[in-house]
Parts: C-alpha cells; structure tokens; sequence
C-alpha cells in the first residue's frame, strides 16, 4: 500500500474513532466500539442504502439550490444532479467512499458514453472497466483517489480491480449480503428465488414460505443478539441498541418486518435496492432498475453537471463550519445522528441553523421509528425548525431500500411542530 493510501486510511480511522468512540476502550462497549471501526475503516457501501428519489422529493431540489450531503457510495450525490441543483457538497469520513464518488464523478466527465459509464458500474464486472481506468480515468483522478484505486490488497490485486468481477460484492456491505446468501443456504433457501416472482402477490408468497421461515431458527435468534451480527449494515453499537428498542420482540423482529417490506411492498421492476438483496447485481435492462444517475437517459446531465459536485474527505459538523451563513439550501444527513451524543447534535445543528437559507430543509433518517431531536438537541435551535410528521410518514413509507425505522423532514422557516 503507497504512503497516500495509508493516509487515507489512518484520517478515516481517526475520524470515525472520534464519531463512535464513546465508551472506555476497556469495557464491553468500548470494544464493540473499536470492533465496528475496524470494520468501518475501508470500502463499506459500493451503493449507497437511501432512495435518492425519495430525497429529491422531499428536499423540493430544483435550479439554483445549494444542497450538502454525506456522499456514502456517492450514488445520491451524484443522482442529485438530475435536479439541476447550482452545487452539490458530498462529504465523507471514509476516504474509501471519497475514492468511489470522485471516480464517478471522474467517470461522468471523462469516459466516452452513456455505455462504458453503465458497464462500469452497473454490471461492474468487465476487464474493460479496469483498461479504461488505466487508460483514461487514472490520470483524471486527484493523487489521493488514484492511490486509493492503485493501492493492493493481501493478494497482490489493485483495488480498481474490483470492477473486473462484480464491484457490488465487494466491500463491507458486499460481503454482508454474500454472508446472509450463504447462511440462508445452509437453512436450505437461496434468496435469489425471490426474484422469481411475475408480480408482488408473487413476491408476499415466496417471502412468507421461503423467508420469513428462517427468523424463527434457534441460530438465526441467537446471532442477531450479537450487536456486531449488523457491522455489515454499516449499524454501530449505539445503532443497535436503537433498533433493539424499536420492537419488544428485539432486533430479530424489527429485520424480519424491514426485509418483509423490502420483499413485499415494492414490484421488483422498480426497485434497484432489492435486485442488489437478492440478486447482488442491477437488474438487466435501464431505468428504474438502477439510482437515477445510472439512468441512460440522465447520463449527458450527469456529465454536464459532474463539475457542480465538490467531495470533502471529513465531518458534517467542521465541513459546515467553513461555510458562510445562509448560504445552503438542502441537507442530507443519511443516518449519521444515530451515532451521536448530544454534545455532537448539538454542535452539528447549530451550524445547520447558522447556514442555512430561509426555507432550507433537512433530511435524515433513523434506524428506529423515532423522533430523534426533540429533547437532544437545545430547543431554541430546534424550535426554528418545523417538522412535517405526515410527510415524513408518507416519505418514509416510500424509501424503497426499506432498511430504516423512519424517515425525517425539517424546514428552516416555523414554529417546530
């Protein structure tokens, strides 16, 4: 590994110490703490787990909005720009996921059509993709990003190589739902059946016969006990503990009910997310089967609107701090309050408050049906804010991914409801 990539990786797992790390390194939950770091500190998400169309809905994003969010995989920021916005801010604390959204964005501007930028990342699985990273993507990259791709592994492999053999399988998440494939083999059912079905009455059969069985297992009770059973959810322990509280049953009941929503309240043929569950790939074939900056159609916006994304390797909270007050439209804050304490939201929505322009709005979700904010964060900055209740419902009944307990929408503007 060259000096720069080993930068990255030591900035990432300083930054995200410093996010999770709450409790003494000592006990059990300063442990899992620093289990889930180690885990965290390379590629987590190869798609990012939150509909960006549900987003765009929410946050009204149109021309001349400026819009802030943690980039994840990218594949929001990115699909982001089909709304036109004046600049997009994508910020990360994983140097991994600053590498994957500049080498989209690197991609967008400089391969050579709608084509080679879909086989690249949506099949993900062509030694073309790697002769185009060296012969045109390479030298389009920043020296931080080129050495993260360069950069090989235990087996002597460059990591741009990933997308000779299926990109999506790789990574922490990658390998989550490989491990959740061959578990459930071993209790007799691949979940690649589900995508069988013709329709979603299909889709209700296949799930209630073929997996919602394996909830019950003596085994499958006992591992998710185990807060690190969900390290490949990108869920630390503090996460977890949210989740487990969201159902008397525990964890166990609440993935039952989010794969059962995933499995039966979406048709297939519009849903990326479960294709990625089942089928660890996208389906064949465009839109809606991909996030919308995949989209053939959308490939010359994209292109033309690459160079109004700005990617931070850093926090939220000191990325904000740089910015001028009133000078953001729209937040995206994926489920990274769920990792803080109070201190932490405090200092991260005061500056959300400070830069915000009139009727600027935040979205955010939570692993758990909660409100999250109220009684943490100091009312005279939350009181600021209005919540729409309803339309977070609406909106969160929508996200296709269906992995969290709730969706949540704030406008700077009025009285908190």
């Amino acid at each position: 590994m060259s000096h720069s990539a080993r930068a990255i990786q030591r900035t990432t797992v300083a930054q995200l110490g410093a996010a999770v790390h709450g409790g003494k390194a000592w006990s059990r939950e300063g442990a899992l703490e620093r289990l889930f770091t180690l885990a965290f500190r390379g590629l987590v998400y190869p798609q990012i787990w939150e509909d960006p169309v549900v987003d765009m809905e929410a946050l009204a994003l149109g021309p001349g909005d400026n819009v802030i969010a943690i980039a994840s995989g990218g594949c929001n920021a990115l699909s982001y720009l089909v709304a036109d916005p004046a600049r997009v801010t994508a910020v990360d604390l994983n140097g991994a996921h600053v590498a994957l959204t500049r080498l989209k964005l690197a991609a967008a501007k400089a391969l050579p059509d709608s084509r080679a930028y879909q086989r690249f990342f949506t099949r993900a699985n062509d030694r073309a993709n790697v002769e185009a990273y060296d012969e045109i993507l390479r030298s389009a990259l920043d020296p931080a990003s080129r050495a993260y791709w360069d950069a090989r592994g235990v087996l002597g492999r460059r990591r741009i190589e990933m997308f000779a053999d299926g990109f999506h399988r790789h990574g922490l998440l990658g390998r989550f739902i490989g491990a959740a494939h061959w578990l459930a083999r071993l209790y007799g059912v691949n979940p690649a059946i589900m995508l069988s079905a013709r329709n979603r009455d299909e889709q209700r059969a296949l799930f209630e016969e073929r997996l919602a069985p394996i909830f019950d297992r003596p085994s499958m009770r006992w591992l998710l006990r185990q807060p690190a059973s969900l390290y490949g959810l990108g869920i630390p322990p503090a996460q977890y503990r949210a989740l487990a509280a969201d159902d008397a049953l525990g964890v166990r009941a609440v993935a039952r009910r989010r794969l059962e929503k995933l499995c039966c309240d979406f048709d297939f043929k519009s849903n990326y997310f479960a294709w990625q569950a089942f089928g660890r790939a996208y389906a064949p074939g465009d839109a809606p089967s991909t996030p919308p900056y995949l989209e053939s159609a959308n490939f010359g916006a994209i292109r033309d609107r690459a160079d109004r994304v700005d990617v931070v390797h850093g926090s939220m909270t000191a990325t904000l701090r740089d910015r001028p007050a009133q000078s953001l439209d729209a937040f995206v804050l994926l489920d990274a309050q769920d990792w803080m304490d109070d201190a932490t939201l405090n200092g991260l929505w005061s500056e959300i408050t400070r830069v915000a322009r009139p009727g600027a709005r935040v979205v955010f979700r939570t692993a758990a049906d909660e409100r999250l904010l109220p009684g943490r964060v100091d009312a005279r900055v939350l009181d600021q804010w209005s919540y729409d209740e309803a339309r977070s419902r609406d909106l969160g009944a929508r996200d296709r991914s269906s992995i969290y307990g709730a969706f949540h929408l704030y406008t700077l503007g009025s009285a908190r409801s």
